[in-house]
């Protein structure tokens, strides 16, 4: 008698219908939160750089959709914005604002905590924080470059108006995402125990 191995979910958002149409339906799924969760904002009078969700949003994309998907879906809501519509924070579209950097930190930030998540950084807190502190740095490292030559000022300008800020309100995101995944790990454990989704 033949014992089947049943394959583990490698991502929170691994579709039990491992097809196509399923993809595309999770890389637009992934847009959408993004796009949402722009508009969820506060403005500083004192910075072009507002608080926004979508920071938090595209990290917890990444780990959920894994690093091809998640990937796809920041592409496409940068590429979206980019085109004319107004998705990105207060409305802003195209390329020629200063905080466009942090847009393009989304991509490649999503794309880093996706190869994490495949890791199984995503299931315990202590590699959740690892994995929510390095996205937060790859966001700092495209947007603080982007808002220097923007705004026209140096460097450690531009870390007073785009980190400093924000620092204690991205530690607050990156906790509250290594609360969030791994306990939705635990729950998967718990309601999926014969999930066959393959591997992406």
């Amino acid at each position: 008698m033949s014992t089947q191995v049943i394959a583990p979910p490698r991502y929170l958002a691994t579709a039990r219908d491992a097809s196509l149409v399923a993809d595309i339906a999770l890389v637009l799924g992934g847009t959408a939160l993004i796009t949402a969760s722009a508009f969820v904002i506060v403005p500083l009078p004192f910075t072009p750089v507002p608080i926004a969700l979508s920071t938090f949003t595209v990290m917890a994309t990444g780990a959920a959709l894994g690093p091809l998907r998640g990937t796809l879906s920041a592409a496409l809501y940068v590429l979206i914005g980019m085109l004319g519509a107004p998705v990105f924070a207060n409305g802003h579209s195209g390329v020629a604002f200063p905080t466009f950097g942090y847009l393009i930190g989304y991509v490649i930030a999503a794309w880093v905590v996706g190869q994490l998540a495949r890791h199984q950084a995503d299931r315990r807190v202590g590699t959740t924080l690892a994995l929510g502190a390095l996205g937060t740095l790859i966001l700092y490292a495209c947007g603080v470059p982007w808002l220097a030559v923007s705004l026209g000022i140096d460097l450690g300008m531009a870390i007073q108006l785009g980190v400093v800020p924000f620092l204690i309100g991205d530690t607050l995101k990156v906790l509250a995402l290594a609360g969030l995944l791994p306990s939705l790990w635990r729950l998967v454990a718990r309601i999926r125990p014969d999930d066959r989704a393959g591997a992406r």
